[in-house]
């Protein structure tokens, strides 16, 4: 009886010992989002790499549509002698910022009327109710008419005897010609210039044209200047002086083919 006993609890504690399941506490999974962009090839690999998001703050949107606009300024100042700081200007007075009806809708940030433009139009009250308007496909194609629009008009000939980075006088010279009705014009624009410090930007591009300048002075032969007439191309210019289209490029920092009517280059 004793030893029935003795097997029986042998084997309540064997089966209850065999019932027992280890439990494993599993680590928790982190995830981690991280942004890969990728890079062009590279002996075949494509190479991927963490690029960190950078983003601008500004106190106001004159600011942010300095910030956006100002190189393209910089570069109509190089092609066409034109302050950057008055395009500038003129854009922000133009367009209230970027904000205006015509810059949202129609990229168009001078407020330029169609007269002979066969490209899309837009209607806008002005002086008189509905007028047309020119509109662009991108903002850089209105800082460029920009440029057209006075190069390529006799009554604003008189702004390009100025010297560029005299900023006063082609806003007083604007007015003049006849660009804007309100008397105030001028002052608008120097105001805007000199609360932005927007004449810094001439600076900048006087700076980097001072090393061609120089070039030009070391030379022992006089400079040979050329005003650009209607048909004429960098190659036919380039021919007539017995240079080459890259020489005027050059010497006159242009960074494509495009001339104006009326533009000065210096070819040799």
């Amino acid at each position: 009886m004793q030893r029935i006993l003795v097997l029986l609890l042998v084997s309540i504690f064997m089966f209850s010992c065999g019932s027992k399941k280890r439990v494993v506490a599993k680590k928790p999974t982190i995830e981690r989002k991280t942004k890969i962009s990728s890079i062009p090839e590279s002996n075949g690999v494509k190479e991927e790499v963490e690029t960190p998001v950078i983003t601008k703050t500004y106190t106001n949107t004159t600011e942010e549509y300095i910030d956006t606009y100002k190189d393209i300024a910089k570069t109509e100042m190089e092609l066409y002698g034109i302050p950057a700081s008055i395009t500038l200007a003129q854009g922000i007075l133009e367009s209230g910022s970027g904000r205006g009806r015509l810059s949202v809708e129609a990229n168009n940030h001078f407020g330029i009327k169609c007269h002979d433009w066969t490209g899309k139009k837009i209607y806008h009250d002005d002086d008189r109710l509905q007028e047309c308007f020119r509109k662009y496909n991108d903002a850089k194609y209105s800082f460029r008419d920009h440029s057209l629009f006075l190069t390529q008009r006799k009554r604003y000939a008189s702004l390009f005897y100025l010297k560029t980075h005299d900023y006063k006088g082609w806003a007083k010279g604007l007015k003049s010609a006849g660009y804007a009705t309100d008397r105030k014009y001028p002052q608008k624009l120097i105001s805007l210039i000199e609360r932005y410090n927007l004449h810094q930007y001439d600076k900048e591009v006087l700076n980097k044209s001072s090393v061609v300048e120089n070039y030009l002075l070391a030379d022992t032969t006089a400079k040979i200047k050329h005003i650009v007439v209607k048909g004429d191309t960098l190659y036919s210019i380039s021919k007539k002086y017995n240079t080459s289209v890259e020489a005027i490029q050059q010497i006159n920092g242009l960074e494509d083919n495009i001339i104006s009517i009326g533009q000065t280059l210096v070819v040799k």
